[in-house]
């Protein structure tokens, strides 16, 4: 079924997703955890597949948690009805914490003041605050730290309010640097430091129903970090965080975006015609251009200019020239295409046409980044079972 926004007479582009890919691939996933629980992380429109329906479809493949780094997403996951489990951990001083907890919305802590500011929004909303404390055991970003006080003085605050009654500490987590490298001596040096981090929190007084830290890479290659709760993200769309040791179909997951856009216009041109801004490619024959109404306003990556290819007809081929804000153009060669032909941007690759990853090759970067990049303004069209 097609979402109600979507007009194919006004959107000559669009991204459908197959939410029943998401249930699968989720189910997959849930498979690998074992008796761990199961956070399916949904950030970032749910890495640009859109975020209540694809929540939605993660919980029916047997989801036990969602997971969301900005509180804008977590109580917009609310407001849509969505009740499950909820984490949110990424916040700046100032953030309301009341909308949060009235919510049932549970909150990562990675500092001190960020304790003392729960517990001045505990006393508004009248009840307690349920957090995770996250530490950084390696990764260099957001948590405590776990090599200096950091870590200490943010376990000693969150056990001081739990003693006053102002919250519980119901999770404790942290993140991989080097998990798509299962190999690498930081993976086991970071498993080391959190269990070290838990010892201490446990000294506290504090023994959390959940110890988390695997991200999707991390849920298919080592089973053996997996604590209480995993929390794939990437994966759960289909695509592999490890490239390098096995494509999507090895884990048993399915791709769920393809893009498509409509062809605005189709021209036979002569040998040496220049094309798009720039003339950095020239034809070297006479040959059909293709111009199609999408560009790096939509998501195409302009460093995909000359190297990102495309599906039409049935055939492969490159986008000719620079990338525009709002246009690509395709050197079609001799296919038999007309305006108002379907282009298949990228897919699951199962009928020839190119992948995220494949896009993220050509251009020198990771699947996350290609497929976030096609933002709301791009049409979703939603197809499954449960669609619409």
């Amino acid at each position: 079924m097609r979402e109600a926004a979507f007009d194919p007479e006004v959107h000559p582009a669009w991204a459908t997703v197959d939410l029943d890919a998401i249930e699968h691939n989720v189910r997959q996933l849930r498979r690998r955890a074992g008796s761990a629980a199961l956070m399916a992380v949904v950030k970032a429109d749910a890495y640009g597949h859109g975020l209540v329906p694809s929540a939605r479809a993660a919980l029916r493949g047997g989801a036990d948690w969602l997971g969301v780094a900005q509180m804008s997403e977590a109580l917009a996951l609310r407001a849509a009805g969505v009740d499950a489990p909820l984490l949110t951990w990424l916040h700046t001083r100032g953030v309301d914490y009341a909308r949060a907890i009235a919510a049932d919305v549970e909150i990562g802590l990675s500092a001190p003041w960020a304790v003392q500011q729960v517990c001045e929004a505990v006393a508004s909303v009248g009840r307690p605050a349920r957090v995770h404390l996250k530490a950084d055991t390696g990764l260099g970003r957001n948590g405590a730290y776990t090599a200096s006080r950091d870590w200490a003085d943010l376990v000693h605050a969150a056990a001081s309010a739990r003693s006053e009654g102002l919250l519980e500490v119901t999770g404790l987590f942290t993140h991989f640097a080097h998990a798509d490298a299962p190999g690498h001596p930081t993976v086991r040096g970071q498993e080391e430091a959190f269990a070290t981090a838990v010892e201490l929190a446990e000294a506290e007084g504090l023994r959390p129903e959940l110890r988390h830290m695997s991200n999707s890479a991390a849920t298919l290659t080592n089973p053996g970090a997996a604590w209480d709760m995993v929390r794939p993200g990437l994966s759960v769309f289909g695509l592999s965080p490890v490239p390098d040791i096995g494509a999507p179909a090895d884990f048993g997951l399915v791709p769920a975006m393809t893009v498509t856009a409509r062809i605005a216009t189709v021209k036979r041109v002569p040998a040496g015609q220049g094309v798009s801004y720039g003339h950095t490619f020239t034809t070297e024959r006479e040959t059909t251009l293709v111009d199609v109404p999408v560009g790096y306003a939509d998501g195409v990556p302009r460093h995909g200019s000359n190297v990102v290819q495309v599906s039409m007809a049935g055939h492969r081929r490159s986008i000719a020239g620079r990338v525009c804000m709002d246009q690509i153009v395709i050197d079609a060669q001799d296919l038999d295409v007309a305006a108002g032909d379907e282009v298949i941007l990228l897919g699951t690759g199962e009928h020839g046409e190119p992948t995220a990853a494949e896009w993220a090759d050509a251009v020198g970067t990771i699947d996350y980044e290609i497929v976030t990049r096609f933002g709301p303004a791009l049409p979703r069209v939603y197809v499954g079972a449960q669609a619409g």
